[in-house]
């Protein structure tokens, strides 16, 4: 029985920089060019090129979205939120509440600064709501050795279970991040399927506080940091709070890795498959460090050039020069922002995904064989909420 239960996949990442900075750099064009308009078959493509990057030994995933289905469901969700967001402006202007007045007394300003905060705070059940829909697309558009993945529907309790835990985590000064992250987490994986099987997550919220350290280090050198600049040491209190800012900053890194690896340790399909990954917060920070700091040189230079080339022409033509001298200028600056796009999914995402995925095992593969295909989920708005509401920016 053991014999029959002990294969292992392997993740392997064949995606190449130069494949995907070619790619980004001509759907961004195609987006810039169509004023936005292609930017739904952009993030298609470039999801087709990742996902049929990533394989386990050897059989690579496929990514079946298509760039239509995202516009309709962007524009659906745009009337949806447009008659939303009328009907909060109406109960505001009832209670004489509103955004779009010019105030004239404190009062009035009181007003509009209340009527700011509840229109924010009622799109956050929205915000919550796009999350879930989003992975819920993904992965009814996902599909591996010809097996669909999919998810229940679920939206709603998941946003509200994401407010309810929100609070919990910023009302204890993020003592119960643990459980927020577990239980949330637990949520969507629990409502997860491949084929015919269906995920589940074990293990316990209180393993992640180990993962918290760095973080609560960081947070407590902040806060220490502030009492001695106002105490007795404004310069030793000034160094203190940057050390424990970066700290922080480092210890929530960490934090989101172990808590990634520990989730997908306990991670199964049916009970029997079981996964593990082991990504390393050096790597992760080495990426996003090296990788941002290459972007930001290029970034550098582009802009630059750009910068010169404007000056140039204003200073050659003088006050009366024609407009369209300034042309050229502009064009290197929107070009300089395209390259920049291109490069930091090429040199900051494409790296993190590859370091990720061939740290993946799947365990106890042979569960998988007698996994059937599961009916076509429609995905529901096709992320369309979460376009709208920029929920969706990353792949």
């Amino acid at each position: 029985m053991d014999r029959m239960h002990n294969r292992t996949l392997t993740g392997k990442y064949s995606g190449e920089g130069p494949d995907i900075f070619r790619l980004a750099f001509i759907t961004s064009f195609f987006t810039l060019i169509t004023a936005g308009i292609y930017r739904f078959w952009a993030k298609t493509r470039i999801r087709k090129f990742i996902w049929s990057s990533v394989s386990l030994n050897k059989d690579s995933f496929e990514y079946t979205g298509t760039g239509l289905e995202k516009l309709l469901g962007f524009l659906v969700a745009i009337v949806v939120l447009a008659l939303y967001l009328a009907v909060i402006q109406m109960g505001l202007f009832y209670f004489g509440l509103s955004l779009f007045t010019e105030p004239t007394t404190m009062e009035e300003m009181v007003a509009q600064i209340a009527a700011t905060y509840i229109t924010i705070f009622a799109v956050v059940p929205l915000w919550f709501f796009a999350v879930y829909r989003a992975r819920r697309y993904k992965l009814a558009r996902t599909r591996w050795r010809g097996i669909r993945f999919g998810m229940e529907k679920g939206a709603w309790g998941y946003a509200l279970r994401a407010i309810g835990h929100w609070f919990l985590t910023i009302s204890t000064l993020g003592l119960l991040l643990p459980r927020q992250t577990f239980y949330l987490e637990k949520y969507m994986t629990d409502r997860s399927w491949y084929g015919n099987a269906q995920f589940h997550q074990g293990g316990k919220w209180t393993a992640l506080y180990p993962a918290m350290a760095n973080l609560a280090i960081g947070v407590v050198l902040v806060v220490a940091g502030g009492a001695l600049a106002t105490a007795s040491s404004p310069v030793l209190g000034v160094i203190v709070g940057i050390v424990g800012y970066v700290w922080a900053i480092i210890g929530l890194v960490s934090y989101r890795v172990k808590a990634f690896t520990y989730l997908t340790a306990h991670k199964s399909i049916n009970g029997d498959v079981a996964f593990e990954a082991n990504p390393q917060t050096g790597t992760v920070i080495k990426i996003v460090l090296l990788g941002g700091l290459a972007v930001a040189l290029v970034a550098a230079v582009l802009f630059g050039i750009a910068g010169a080339a404007l000056a140039a022409i204003f200073a050659a033509a003088g006050p009366g020069g024609s407009p369209v001298l300034i042309i050229a200028p502009l064009l290197l600056y929107v070009m300089a922002l395209l390259v920049v796009g291109a490069l930091s999914l090429a040199m900051i995402t494409q790296p993190l995904v590859r370091h990720v995925v061939e740290t993946l095992k799947v365990e106890n593969a042979d569960g998988l064989d007698i996994i059937r295909q599961r009916v076509h989920d429609d995905g529901a708005d096709a992320e369309g909420f979460a376009d709208a509401l920029d929920v969706g920016g990353a792949i």
